[in-house]
């Protein structure tokens, strides 16, 4: 999707374009960036160990720094694009970096934002309440509350041109209890016991005292804000 939206609204041509990859976590994201054959590319993370992964995922001669996107070390004007994916609901001012991010952009540069809604994986707080583990699931706040499918355009209103607004439904599926259980014992939504944080198999294995073993599909809306640098 990353790819077809840029060569959609990218102004200068894919293989003179100089392009930004904010929050760019293990370079999933960069490395499809890469493949569009962009003259350079850079990335950051605020990471120094998932930098460092990028940075091993990704061909020469393109750049992986660790770096706060609070406060981008670029000079204004020096890129065609950026992309923001699935990084901007961890920031502590979301204006702030949306606003860095257009700052580094030329004018007219293209930014993308890719985030999720704030009900994304309702379906682990249905399971969590069946397994007794966490009182109230659904009363926890969402890990996407800073910058979410229905904010994100008012919160990129106030610095760029919005030019287009896309949702898609995601579903995700976890193969087991166990996969679930890995994945549960990293997310900082729910308050497990302390016991759990660092053995996700000793949490698989009570899952399976409460629950059936076997696959479970968890549900998002992944929306993409498509914006420009005003001129």
């Amino acid at each position: 999707m990353l790819a077809e939206l840029i060569r959609g609204r990218l102004h200068t041509p894919i293989a003179e374009a100089k392009l930004l990859d904010v929050g760019c976590g293990r370079g999933t994201t960069s490395r499809a960036l890469a493949a569009l054959a962009p003259r350079a590319l850079v990335a950051l993370d605020l990471s120094s160990a998932l930098a460092a992964t990028a940075r091993a995922r990704l061909p020469d001669p393109h750049a992986v720094i660790a770096a706060d996107f609070h406060h981008l070390p670029f000079s204004g004007g020096g890129f065609d694009a950026a992309v923001a994916a699935f990084c901007l609901y961890h920031a502590s001012d979301p204006i702030t970096v949306i606003t860095e991010i257009a700052r580094c952009l030329r004018p007219e540069g293209l930014f993308i934002a890719v985030t999720k809604s704030l009900d994304s994986y309702s379906e682990l707080d249905t399971l969590l309440a069946a397994s007794g583990l966490v009182p109230r699931p659904d009363d926890r706040p969402s890990l996407y509350e800073a910058a979410h499918s229905h904010n994100i355009a008012a919160l990129a209103a106030p610095v760029l041109d919005v030019l287009q607004i896309r949702h898609d439904e995601h579903r995700f599926r976890f193969t087991s209890l166990e996969h679930l259980a890995r994945y549960l014992a990293t997310t900082p939504k729910y308050p497990l016991p302390d016991r759990f944080r660092d053995a996700p198999q000793q949490l698989a294995k009570e899952l399976c005292q409460h629950l059936v073993d076997g696959p479970v599909e968890a549900s998002s809306t992944v929306t993409y804000l498509v914006g420009a640098r005003r001129a």
